[in-house]
């Protein structure tokens, strides 16, 4: 082939460390869209960002030319960057170390977005920590869980 294409979707999921304060709702959608920038500025496309006030969902395109592990690390460390400069309130606020990443295939990119913009109801009845292994477990992803709630 001539020509370098590629169409992956990713949905990506991570949490502020437990010593963190919580994302304050009115901050939410310019977090968000400062997000939807450093993705942009790493080549890859934002679909939908959203979350509660203690983690974030992404729905993104991954450009063929960054690994997911390197686009997480932008987003986490611009983003924990640019939240404190909002005010002293954000003076503690960091992201934990871990993330997930789950592969989207294009015949549920519709329900995954849907999913992602109804973050906040779908919390009301759902913790992060039972979301997080219910996705590990769809995805059988192994995984120890004494490690997965550590900062």
């Amino acid at each position: 082939m001539s020509q370098s294409l590629s169409q992956i979707y990713v949905h990506i999921v991570f949490h502020i460390k437990n010593t963190s304060v919580d994302i304050r709702q009115c901050d939410k959608e310019h977090l968000y869209a400062y997000m939807g920038s450093v993705i942009n500025s790493n080549q890859s496309i934002p679909i939908l960002i959203n979350g509660p006030e203690n983690h974030v969902h992404i729905l993104c395109v991954l450009s063929k030319n960054i690994a997911v592990a390197k686009l997480v690390e932008n987003i986490k460390r611009h983003s924990s960057r640019w939240i404190k400069t909002l005010d002293d309130y954000y003076l503690d606020f960091a992201w934990q170390g871990g993330y997930g990443a789950f592969s989207v295939s294009s015949s549920v990119h519709d329900r995954t977005v849907k999913y992602i913009a109804n973050q906040e109801e779908h919390h009301k009845t759902q913790t992060f920590k039972d979301e997080h292994i219910r996705f590990l477990k769809m995805y059988n992803v192994e995984y120890d869980e004494r490690y997965l709630w550590n900062d």
